[in-house]
């Protein structure tokens, strides 16, 4: 008999992926921020030195919040936490900040790599995030008590 229930879509390669992905990324900023864009930054007007400080935040944030929970998704895959304790909402990935250069039209007067860096730390975030919630829906329609559960959650 076929088992008709979703399969799981996150797979132990792909959270080392993507943990590995989040690793060079978070590298990466961290040796930008710290060298070459405080260069880039001292070139700015004072207004864009707090963009550019604020999107560092930002981008640094995204990252930490994909990293935490991908720490979690591989606890859960090497059997050191059940998915009921990775499903508590403190380990549930983390709210982050959008920067949108199409509202927000002073993120245009930040370097380009800067602003290549904000853009591939929210593609990495917004991956994750579909992948959570994918996750969260799969286990829902397995589940009447899931369902039940969060339509609680919800309502407190």
């Amino acid at each position: 008999m076929a088992d008709d229930r979703p399969q799981a879509s996150l797979t132990p390669l792909l959270v080392d992926s993507l943990y590995s992905e989040a690793m060079e990324l978070a590298d990466e900023a961290r040796g930008y921020f710290e060298k070459i864009g405080q260069w880039d930054r001292k070139r700015l007007e004072p207004m864009d030195r707090v963009v550019f400080s604020c999107e560092s935040l930002k981008v640094t944030t995204r990252i930490m919040h994909v990293i935490s929970w991908l720490l979690v998704r591989k606890a859960v895959a090497a059997g050191e936490m059940s998915e009921a304790e990775a499903d508590h909402p403190d380990r549930k990935l983390g709210r982050a900040s959008i920067s949108d250069e199409r509202t927000d039209p002073r993120l245009s007067a930040l370097p380009s790599f800067a602003l290549t860096l904000i853009r591939r730390s929210q593609d990495l975030y917004e991956r994750v995030h579909r992948l959570e919630e994918q996750m969260h829906e799969e286990s829902a329609a397995a589940s009447p008590a899931r369902q039940l559960l969060d339509r609680l959650e919800r309502a407190f």
